[in-house]
């Protein structure tokens, strides 16, 4: 039996940290997160942490590097304080588009990253709609891959008339059937042929979309070229209007300006990665809170109780 629920953030995220800690009732421990007049990371923990059940709050996002280290810092420093036991919760797992070889000298770098977190002192892992399932079995600890599905969902309800969900390629058929079978609606792929990287050559519908509300359905919005083409070939295709939901919000280079010019209503998000500037930048989005979510998983991890029960 481990001893009382301790909430620490880095600085990746602490709004969302925050908001944990209001569903949950209790407080943050202090955690100090800084750096050194030559740029190196700094981290102390301001509480007592020996025996308590702990949970570090913080996505690996922009600035990855920076996140990750300093989240692999804090899991030593709870290590090395003799917490009880460490989970990390890391809504967005950076690094795992990176899952596999795509080339004969490429890292995989998900599982490069995995063993740095067991290492500096992580024994469970909770993160939220992983770009691919498989990445959890690259932890010796347990895994909980949580699902963003049921607040977006919750946002997609207000939507009316004949609605088609929209995998943006193949390999989110699984993803957007499931909101399809919640929202009662029909299912389109886009076919999409892939140049190099972040650019694709062609896309083609497959599916019926004329005359219906068009939802891309998607784990991600990095540079947002492939999704906005999506839309364009979607209203192309006799969409009536087009939306897009997504968990991570990455949003890189230059992603606003193409959704800002994108034929979409609305891009629905979470808040697993802070919007910042983003929000202002962008006035389509709209976040739906995965707090309360994270909230019920860290409660029901703390008290022994189910968490596959939120799936």
């Amino acid at each position: 039996m481990y001893g009382d629920l301790k909430i620490l953030t880095g600085t990746a995220n602490p709004q969302l940290a925050m908001d944990i800690c209001d569903h949950l009732g209790c407080a943050l421990t202090p955690a100090l997160c800084t750096t050194f007049s030559d740029g190196e990371l700094r981290v102390e923990i301001g509480a007592s942490v020996r025996g308590h059940d702990v949970f570090v709050i913080q996505s690996t996002c922009a600035p990855a590097n920076k996140s990750l280290m300093e989240l692999c810092l804090i899991l030593d420093a709870l290590k090395r304080a003799s917490a009880g036991r460490i989970t990390a919760v890391i809504p967005y797992f950076g690094y795992a588009r990176q899952d596999r070889k795509v080339s004969p000298r490429a890292p995989i770098s998900a599982k490069l990253v995995s063993d740095f977190l067991t290492v500096a002192g992580a024994q469970r892992i909770v993160t939220v709609d992983l770009h691919a399932g498989q990445i959890q079995g690259f932890f010796n600890c347990p895994v909980d891959n949580l699902y963003a599905r049921p607040v977006l969902l919750k946002k997609l309800s207000a939507l009316s008339g004949e609605i088609v969900m929209v995998s943006p390629d193949a390999g989110g058929v699984e993803r957007a059937r499931s909101f399809a079978k919640k929202m009662d609606a029909s299912l389109a792929v886009i076919d999409k042929r892939r140049d190099r990287p972040n650019q694709v050559a062609e896309m083609h519908i497959v599916g019926d979309v004329a005359g219906k509300t068009a939802v891309l359905v998607d784990d991600m919005i990095d540079t947002a070229g492939t999704i906005c083409t999506a839309a364009n070939i979607l209203m192309e295709g006799g969409a009536k209007e087009v939306y897009a939901c997504a968990t991570h919000a990455v949003l890189s280079g230059p992603a606003c300006e193409r959704l800002n010019d994108s034929p979409f209503k609305e891009i629905i998000v979470t808040d697993t990665i802070p919007l910042g500037d983003h929000a202002a930048q962008c006035e389509k989005l709209r976040v739906a809170s995965i707090a309360g979510v994270l909230a019920k998983s860290i409660r029901n991890i703390h008290d022994g109780s189910s968490v596959s029960a939120l799936f």
